[in-house]
């Protein structure tokens, strides 16, 4: 699929969805919404974001029922800053809802979609222009993310709670992805569909990356940075604290 012309130039919109409920995290509610130096996970991620020219706006896809974001990024609404909430059952599903939310107001299947997890506040705006750059002449897109360095283990299956390695996993060629991901809206927007339309796909996408690649397309790998892990367990939220009050990112 083709989406070069020279009569038009591609925009760039972010998306952030944001309708979890953190239950890994243990912070007692909303993982998006526990402060971290002195401010809301999500409102870190929301500065970065909107600190980057060349996305013209983001939009945060929150959940129906979510009364609390305005409360923890304040002033976040505006022309580059939009929230819909028609968050779903799923991230696919909530990122789908939000690639019809761009649609509905304007966006066209030639423009870039830059997808970023809202736990990822560590980010910084020249990271996502660097996958700005590696992707915008690309026919498929692409995501940040880092080759792996530690040893992987396959546990066995089951057990009584004591975890026990069945195999040692070769890390060669093996990348862990990180966002954002970045692919066309009428690229991302079938392929997100069509994996929700399939349980048994539906399952094994946890990422706009895994429906792209369901599709038969290959992502382009763009080198991402250690610090832009995704708050994820109780122990990451104080390195995260660490690190922004060792270099402030917003």
């Amino acid at each position: 699929m083709s989406f070069q012309s020279p009569d038009f130039k591609p925009r760039c919109f972010a998306v952030v969805p944001c309708a979890g409920i953190g239950e890994r995290a243990g912070v007692g509610g909303p993982k998006q919404y526990h402060p971290v130096a002195g401010k809301a996970v999500v409102a870190h991620t929301l500065a970065a974001l909107g600190a980057v020219s060349r996305l013209d706006a983001t939009l945060v896809v929150l959940s129906p029922q979510d009364t609390q974001f305005e409360q923890h990024a304040p002033g976040f609404e505006g022309e580059r800053g939009w929230v819909v909430r028609v968050g779903g059952a799923s991230r696919a599903e909530s990122v789908a809802n939000g690639l019809d939310e761009l649609l509905a107001r304007g966006a066209q299947p030639h423009d870039w979609v830059l997808v970023h997890d809202a736990a990822r506040c560590l980010l910084r705006p020249e990271w996502v222009e660097r996958l700005i750059l590696a992707c915008e002449e690309d026919e498929v897109g692409g995501l940040l993310a880092l080759p792996v360095a530690d040893t992987l283990k396959a546990a066995l299956p089951g057990g009584d709670g004591e975890a026990r390695v069945a195999a040692t996993v070769d890390r060669a060629a093996k990348w862990a992805a990180q966002t954002p991901q970045m692919f066309r809206l009428g690229l991302l927007r079938p392929a997100l569909v069509g994996a929700l339309s399939d349980p048994d796909l539906a399952a094994r996408i946890t990422d706009e990356a895994s429906a792209i690649e369901a599709l038969g397309h290959q992502p382009r790998l763009v080198p991402g940075d250690f610090e832009n892990f995704k708050l994820t367990w109780p122990g990451d939220f104080a390195l995260a604290a660490r690190l922004l009050a060792t270099v402030p990112l917003s």
